[in-house]
């Protein structure tokens, strides 16, 4: 080759080295923007006809809750064994309807019995004993009032003599030995006669608190007597008031200690709903709060009247009584599930209920995007909540639609893509 010869180089060989660095870095740089700007959240294929998919809405929210009330007695009167006994009857039966006084069953307690017999003989050798210090104070008093009416006569005759020995001793009369014995057997009887006078006095007082003392030992026997023959009397078992005879506890023959449970009767003149409540609420339950509950195709209107503090198993008891007229078929027992109002209602962002709730526990729900191809994530503030509703407090508008149903199976995706059957 000479001098004015030239080495021609390889255009093609150069432009391919310049596209693949190109083409390496395109894909470098899309791999550094996927790091840096991608969306890095984890996404789940699911398909729609297994979701529950609902729209978000503004509507009223009516504050209550859906609970089951049983039928009960507004008044029950139980009754229980004022003295124990064996059961020798039972008159009547469970369910019947009794009137205040009807005898229901009769005891029997031959212990009681002795007992009334003993005192009963106690009592009257008492009164005998009374009869006959009585009769002994009274004839004393008789005694001392004729000893005080002889002393008061002979005390008149000494008293004349005397005067008249006054007289006589002073023209010389009689002797003055004569004069100081009249006057000596006159100031006697005048001593004599004050001292039975005390001694009346003192024997009207002992005979006064003796016969109190007396009269009161029969009067507390006689007492003590009244209440064993109660207490005897109330072997036979008798109903307390008008109702239905709804338990009756022993059977014949059954021995029933002091204080036992022997029957029970319902008053029927009204009806309460016994409820019960989740503890979840019991801070917003209070007296007056108003419920609902259909029966016979009729509405009837309750109030709750009295709250049970005691929670057991997670669960509380109230009292609701009705609002004007009882149903007339109603029975005690039968169950109705009750509307319980809890607050005022408002306008709100609602919610259907949903399984999503055991899953999340209201804070975040799965928001289906417009073209409802995909599912996102969204933090919410869920408030009050009703059986068909939750309220909504941040974190939703209306018209947008969520997915409802149990979340369990998404674990922790961040984003549901939609897959539509064809």
């Amino acid at each position: 080759m000479d001098g004015m010869d030239r080495k021609i180089e390889n255009k093609n060989k150069w432009n391919k080295k310049h596209t693949w660095i190109s083409i390496i870095s395109t894909i470098l740089l899309f791999t550094f923007y996927n790091i840096v700007f991608g969306d890095k959240s984890s996404k789940l294929n699911v398909e729609t006809e297994k979701l529950a998919i609902e729209d978000v809405k503004s509507d009223i929210f009516q504050d209550y809750i859906a609970v089951i009330g049983t039928v009960e007695p507004i008044r029950t009167i139980y009754i229980d064994a004022m003295e124990g006994g064996r059961v020798d009857d039972i008159i009547l039966d469970e369910g019947t309807m009794v009137k205040k006084g009807d005898l229901i069953m009769k005891l029997s307690n031959s212990n009681l019995l002795l007992d009334i017999l003993n005192r009963e003989a106690g009592l009257a050798e008492q009164e005998n004993l009374l009869r006959s210090n009585r009769l002994a104070m009274e004839q004393n008093k008789l005694d001392l009032e004729s000893k005080l009416l002889e002393l008061n006569y002979q005390l008149k005759k000494l008293e004349r003599s005397y005067k008249n020995n006054e007289i006589l001793i002073i023209d010389n009369l009689i002797s003055r030995e004569d004069y100081d014995q009249a006057k000596e057997q006159y100031e006697y009887s005048i001593t004599k006669r004050t001292l039975l006078l005390r001694t009346q006095k003192q024997d009207s007082i002992f005979r006064s608190v003796a016969i109190k003392q007396l009269e009161a030992s029969v009067g507390r026997m006689q007492e003590n007597i009244g209440l064993i023959k109660e207490k005897f009397q109330s072997l036979n078992v008798t109903a307390p008031a008008d109702g239905q005879l709804a338990i009756v506890m022993p059977e014949i023959g059954e021995s029933m200690g002091q204080g036992q449970r022997l029957a029970q009767i319902n008053v029927l003149d009204a009806y309460k709903m016994r409820v019960d409540i989740d503890e979840h609420y019991i801070a917003r339950i209070v007296k007056d709060l108003k419920g609902d509950f259909e029966f016979d195709n009729k509405d009837y209107n309750l109030k709750l009247t009295k709250v049970y503090p005691e929670v057991k198993n997670g669960r509380f008891a109230v009292d609701m009584e009705f609002n004007g007229k009882n149903p007339e078929q109603i029975r005690i027992g039968q169950t109705a599930r009750i509307r319980l109002e809890l607050g005022e209602s408002k306008q709100a962002i609602l919610i259907p209920r949903g399984g999503f709730y055991q899953s999340t526990g209201g804070q975040w729900v799965y928001v289906v995007s417009k073209d409802e191809k995909l599912a996102t994530r969204r933090n919410i503030h869920i408030g009050r909540q009703n059986p068909k509703y939750y309220e909504v407090l941040d974190g939703l508008e209306a018209g947008e639609k969520v997915i409802v149903s149990s979340y369990d199976t998404y674990g922790d995706a961040d984003k549901l893509v939609l897959k539509h059957e064809k």
